[in-house]
């Protein structure tokens, strides 16, 4: 059945993109993430322009991330005062975030940026989790715990204007709280990036979040800085395509269910590893698109300058 996107001027088969949006959200709940550094370069290479896709993978985080949210809320499993300072920083990060994607796209080097970030930023994730991965399964092969136990303290722990969090059972600095949510926010504004899969090990190996927290955490954060970066992307950018978002978010909340089953039959560090290579894989792509002959190499198009 086919169906017109209005903001990506493009006709489409809506079966596609509603499998598409299942696939993400099987891997999404097979894996614990939000999926965003997925979806984001699929979408492109169905031909999606880069500035859509990236705007409109923002709302489908944002619907991923509410039910998740209200379940953890539910369960008191949400350090507050640190989703709080997170997100104020996340705020910040977002908001230049999205001013930073109006610019490249105004002088025309938005969809070479973004190419080239996702093949530098998803390689270096990727490698970093497929070797932690495979160490962790040679460890529990040879009979020790899969995972190392983190020291109580690092350099972190020393940083001044520190702050009690009871939930967390934490006292420290709030300047790399926010500091990390202002990055993430960033890069999930400009990237199109929930960026749980870097803030849930950010916050258990820097800052010692104990484990049973910090996915809730994480995924309250996710929803208020992507909710904010989804009406920036709609006003100021006009990228924001309502119509792929619906498909992708029902397609998504249909996979993750069945996602969610199959990761439970994993073990922690064979889920680790299968989501490393799925990384590098996409990173592959992405570099493999950077050098392949476009099949239109030549197009007539507005470039997309302030709108």
């Amino acid at each position: 059945m086919q169906l017109y996107l209005p903001i990506a001027e493009l006709t489409v088969n809506m079966f596609i993109f509603l499998g598409m949006g299942g696939a993400v959200g099987f891997l999404s709940g097979m894996f614990g993430v939000g999926g965003g550094f997925l979806l984001t370069p699929l979408l492109i290479f169905t031909g999606i322009p880069p500035a859509v896709a990236v705007a409109t993978v923002t709302p489908q985080i944002v619907a991923s991330s509410t039910s998740a949210a209200i379940s953890y809320w539910r369960r008191r499993l949400i350090d507050e005062k640190m989703t709080v300072i997170l997100a104020s920083g996340g705020l910040v990060g977002s908001t230049l975030g999205v001013f930073t994607f109006r610019a490249l796209r105004s002088v025309g080097q938005l969809d070479l940026i973004i190419s080239l970030a996702y093949v530098v930023f998803l390689g270096f994730i990727g490698l970093i989790m497929l070797r932690e991965s495979v160490r962790a399964i040679l460890r529990s092969r040879a009979g020790r715990s899969a995972r190392p136990t983190p020291g109580h303290h690092n350099w972190i722990h020393g940083l001044p204007l520190k702050m009690r969090f009871r939930r967390s059972k934490l006292y420290v600095s709030v300047i790399p709280i926010v500091a990390l949510g202002a990055g993430i926010g960033f890069l999930g504004s400009v990237l199109g990036l929930g960026g749980g899969f870097i803030m849930v090990p950010a916050l258990i190996y820097l800052l010692r979040v104990p484990t049973n927290v910090v996915i809730g955490t994480s995924l309250a954060y996710t929803l208020m800085t992507m909710a904010v970066a989804t009406v920036l992307h709609a006003t100021a950018n006009k990228t924001v395509d309502i119509m792929l978002a619906f498909l992708l978010m029902f397609g998504g909340v249909i996979g993750a269910q069945f996602g969610a089953q199959v990761g439970q039959a994993l073990r922690g560090e064979q889920l680790r590893a299968l989501l490393a290579i799925l990384v590098l894989l996409v990173a592959f792509r992405v570099l493999l698109g950077l050098f392949l002959t476009p099949e239109e190499v030549f197009s007539l198009r507005i470039m997309g300058g302030a709108a």
